[in-house]
């Protein structure tokens, strides 16, 4: 089939199916179609359960990233598609690089950027839906780079008033975190919980006292739930 004779999915679409609890995927960067997927086991975060530890939170409080939010978030994407030494190819075509642009442009996708001496080095990025906040992919070019971008989102997520963090699957690096399965079922009538709230605003730019208020309060309530 030609490519202009085939189904293209709107930014539209692609919300739709976030509230129906799927998400799209291509085989590889230079596939022409995308797929749905609805595992059977999903990934999630609780957003009170961030294995915070002490090392993690010190390279927080020092500062060690500037934290931008939602001012590149194409080159996120392109840093998160990028070939590395355990994953040569990427899930990321040209169709997720348009429809998430799109979603960025209409307000419902977010990111958060880590920079070192002008240089982005760490991030990730994500759907907005409700209280539900669907992270798409992250990647990290220094050390810890990735997981105080995480830190970061979720502080801003509990700000925010969001009780949903979906992660579609689970990894060793996200498991080690705090991420979660639960079934296919449990999933969809938290995510038609999230979207029961209608009130929730992605709050990118907390004040530092808050955010630093926020961050403390995360570690604390690991160090209990640990000990």
């Amino acid at each position: 089939m030609d490519r202009s004779e085939r189904y293209v999915i709107t930014a539209e679409t692609l919300l739709r199916a976030y509230a129906a609890g799927v998400f799209p995927m291509a085989e590889t960067r230079d596939s022409n179609d995308l797929f749905w997927v609805d595992p059977e086991e999903r990934g999630i975060f609780p957003l009170n359960g961030f294995k915070f530890s002490k090392s993690l939170y010190k390279t927080v409080r020092q500062n060690k990233f500037e934290i931008r939010v939602d001012q590149n978030f194409n080159a996120v994407m392109e840093k998160c598609a990028e070939s590395t030494q355990d994953r040569p190819d990427t899930w990321m075509n040209e169709d997720v690089f348009r429809l998430y642009n799109e979603l960025f442009e209409m307000g419902c996708a977010h990111c958060i950027e880590c920079w070192q001496n002008d240089e982005l080095v760490g991030g990730l990025y994500g759907v907005s839906l409700g209280a539900a906040f669907f992270g798409e992919s992250m990647f990290s070019r220094r050390s810890n780079a990735s997981k105080v971008a995480l830190a970061h989102l979720i502080a801003r997520l509990r700000l925010s008033g969001y009780c949903l963090l979906d992660t579609q699957f689970v990894t060793d690096h996200l498991a080690s975190l705090g991420a979660i399965e639960v079934p296919r079922r449990t999933y969809h009538l938290l995510l038609d919980e999230a979207l029961q709230v209608v009130t929730v605003a992605f709050y990118s730019d907390p004040t530092e006292e808050e955010l630093s208020s926020e961050l403390e309060a995360m570690f604390l309530q690991s160090r209990t739930q640990t000990s």
